[in-house]
């Protein structure tokens, strides 16, 4: 059976578009009176007047981000709109992948029931992973390999995190999204363009240290140490350094933001909404305010679930899409940013 192609007439050029989105949160919450609770010198008011979260969702020791990813699918397949026989190319975003090999992403073809003609792979990203599968998909689609892909992100960073880590504790849930991004008819750009960056030169300042062929884990390696902040960590656990990645990110955004402007030849006035990285609202909000976005036209949506890592644009994309935030027609820019350091940019039309 050949894939199916939405809308596209013999002859006509082919364009890539976002058809359908669907996220999954695993069942278990942590709630910041659960962390409060448990440290017992914090306020969960204040908790998130600093983060703008209330609750993570937290995997089962079990539940692995196949799964989350699995329950996303399926809800996007639910909706009707694709079959798993559709789909010709998946794309799956993780750094909490099942295994160090086979890829996630043929294990994930199999579980779906995707057909074997369809390419699968994984590619390890973080908070910029989403806009970059974006990049990838059009690409796909847009060079004619592919017609349907299937946009996995998932992440379950809750098992990189110590429990003593308060400070990572407090910012992130796991979570997972599915994307269909379809080859349709269209005489406009309905992905695109990008702005994407890599600086390597933050490799430290987000990382596992421990755990890859670079540094073995070890018994020293899970030895438990005190840090800044009362926080305790090992090697084997996530490692952030929160100022720098605040800093880093406040010197890129900007920037990646008018340089989109520029290719699209757009102001930040035509841009009807903006969807970034939903990393915290601190940091979120100086972005906003450096970068003169109205309030109404920005999203803020980690309340109820945390940072989903390369899930928190597609999480949030699907219920500002829900709730008449965006509009077909509409232009909305997407952002992501951090672990890398990498950053990607892009704009995105929601076609009528």
């Amino acid at each position: 059976m050949e894939p199916r192609i939405r809308g596209v007439g013999k002859g006509a050029a082919l364009k890539a578009r976002i058809q359908v989105i669907a996220s999954y949160l695993p069942d278990n919450r942590l709630a910041n009176e659960d962390l409060a609770r448990e440290f017992g010198d914090w306020d969960a008011v204040k908790i998130y007047e600093k983060t703008g979260i209330k609750e993570r969702r937290i995997s089962d020791p079990d539940e692995c981000a196949s799964d989350l990813a699995v329950g996303a699918a399926r809800k996007l397949f639910a909706d009707g709109t694709c079959a798993p026989s559709d789909v010709d190319f998946l794309l799956f975003c993780t750094q909490s992948p099942d295994f160090f090999l086979p890829a996630t992403a043929c294990t994930l073809q199999h579980r779906l029931g995707l057909p074997t003609r369809c390419g699968a792979i994984d590619f390890n990203q973080g908070c910029s992973g989403f806009v970059y599968g974006l990049a990838l998909a059009k690409s796909l689609i847009e060079a004619g390999t592919a017609s349907n892909v299937l946009l996995l992100t998932a992440e379950t960073y809750s098992k990189h995190i110590n429990p003593r880590d308060r400070s990572a504790r407090t910012i992130f849930g796991d979570g997972a999204a599915a994307i269909l991004i379809a080859a349709v008819e269209s005489n406009e750009v309905l992905i695109g363009p990008f702005v994407l960056g890599t600086d390597g030169r933050g490799e430290k300042e987000l990382i596992v240290p421990a755990g890859g062929m670079r540094h073995r884990p070890t018994l020293e390696t899970r030895i438990e140490k005190e840090a800044e902040g009362s926080n305790w960590r090992s090697l084997d656990n996530l490692y952030m350094n929160g100022p720098e990645i605040f800093n880093f990110t406040l010197q890129t955004v900007p920037s990646a933001v008018q340089q989109l402007l520029q290719k699209c030849g757009k102001t930040m006035d035509q841009v009807d909404y903006f969807v970034f990285h939903q990393a915290n609202r601190f940091m979120l909000e100086r972005l906003r305010a450096k970068l003169k976005i109205p309030a109404d036209k920005f999203c803020l949506h980690m309340e109820s679930c945390g940072n989903t890592v390369s899930s928190t644009i597609p999480i949030a994309l699907e219920h500002a899409c829900a709730e008449g935030k965006i509009r077909p027609g509409q232009d909305v820019m997407l952002v992501g940013f951090g672990v890398g350091y990498s950053w990607a940019a892009c704009m995105v039309r929601f076609a009528a």
